[in-house]
């Protein structure tokens, strides 16, 4: 049965939300992380519901400022250009196999259609602050869409994962 998601508008919280990412680059992983933000508004009839979620590019941090400042590059990302990556929804459905939303992942400057599966974590009211719900995703990427540039040692498919944090937006 469909589990129950509250109606509302929700923000995200951008201190517990990020999106991560493994590629293969000469057979080791890489690994980074991007910092989220946006809103998502859950409507009565779940088909009506939109989400926006916003990473900044500049944010990118794999744990060496060498690869970060690569990454963030424009032979890469070109954040100086393109300063974020956003996913924008256009449907969100319950099947019998759990929640999916479908999209526009928007990445430099290009929009790509996007169909994920969402994990949705129930809402909890902790005793210290407002109710909150988290969400996670699972997708993977081709890398010509973040570089048009051909590099050997670099494979072709992105492990994304999207962890959002979101609060109700008051």
């Amino acid at each position: 049965s469909q589990p129950g998601v509250p109606a509302g508008r929700w923000r995200v919280n951008p201190a517990r939300s990020h999106t991560s990412f493994t590629a293969r680059v000469a057979g080791r992983p890489v690994r980074g992380r991007l910092p989220l933000t946006g809103g998502v508004l859950i409507a009565q009839l779940i088909e009506d519901s939109a989400a926006r979620l916003v990473a900044s590019t500049s944010a990118l941090c794999t744990g060496s400022a060498v690869l970060d400042r690569l990454l963030a590059g424009p032979a890469f990302l070109d954040a100086g250009v393109f300063p974020e990556i956003s996913f924008r929804s256009e449907l969100l459905v319950w099947v019998p196999t759990g929640w999916r939303a479908v999209g526009q992942l928007e990445v430099k400057g290009r929009e790509r259609a996007l169909a994920c599966q969402l994990d949705v974590g129930p809402p909890s009211q902790p005793p210290d602050g407002p109710s909150r719900m988290t969400i996670s995703s699972r997708w993977v990427l081709d890398s010509s869409w973040i570089t048009s540039q051909r590099i050997p040692a670099l494979s072709r498919r992105v492990a994304m994962v999207c962890s959002v944090a979101l609060e109700p937006d008051s």
